[in-house]
């Protein structure tokens, strides 16, 4: 099937030369029409990602998509439209702690991504807990071949050393010092013009869920609990 992904990246291409209310006003036609192909793109992907992950199968294009516009109240930068396109497809929804797949389409910088972010430090020590708990599992997933040819480091952003109250002597301080657990992988924006990239996008999301599975299970533990995730 023919998503049209390159007319969804031409539009946010021509969004990020030209964006201001009175251009979007002019081509609010095009944005419907590229809603409308994304949409379709995203109920697909569910689809497909559902077939190794039976827990995204309720979700619906609704629970896994964005607003074009930005909220500029708290900004600097005061352009009123985001110049990409994203899903992030989370059997809990998007607010959730709990890890999810992203795509994220924009010109010259599409990507796959994955995991858990914007974490409240009780979750996050949780996480490494588990993680020194169980780091022959963990090291199985994040050092096998497939899933380091994609996802090479863990994190966005990290601490420079150990995070306090863990063992200095931890042989992998590498898996502790992320301040977030999401990951991620770039690609060309061709990626998507080829007929097998919903086939290969899925099978890059499977090599993820075990990951997904891990890093879950501190984080379900604690909101089943009912933990308030405060400081």
């Amino acid at each position: 099937m023919d998503y049209k992904v390159k007319e969804i990246l031409a539009f946010l291409k021509d969004l990020a030369a030209h964006n201001n209310r009175e251009w979007f006003a002019e081509n609010k036609s095009r944005y419907e029409e590229v809603k409308s192909l994304f949409h379709i793109l995203v109920q697909d992907l569910i689809l497909s990602i559902s077939s190794f992950d039976e827990s995204v199968k309720h979700l619906q294009v609704k629970d896994c998509t964005y607003r074009i516009y930005r909220d500029i109240r708290f900004s600097q930068d005061k352009t009123p439209y985001k110049q990409h396109i994203g899903a992030y497809i989370n059997a809990k929804g998007k607010k959730s702690l709990h890890g999810g797949y992203y795509l994220h389409l924009e010109p010259d910088n599409c990507f796959l991504a994955g995991g858990a972010y914007c974490l409240p430090p009780k979750v996050l020590f949780r996480i490494r807990e588990e993680i020194v708990d169980e780091i022959d599992s963990f090291r199985a997933i994040v050092e096998s071949d497939s899933f380091h040819h994609y996802f090479k480091q863990i994190g966005e952003t990290r601490l420079k050393t150990l995070p306090k109250g863990f063992p200095k002597e931890f042989p992998f301080p590498q898996y502790l010092q992320p301040k977030d657990y999401a990951v991620s992988t770039s690609v060309e924006d061709s990626f998507f013009f080829s007929d097998c990239w919903l086939q290969k996008c899925t099978e890059i999301f499977a090599i993820l869920k075990p990951y997904l599975d891990f890093i879950n299970r501190p984080i379900d533990d604690m909101e089943e609990a009912g933990d308030s995730f405060g400081i």
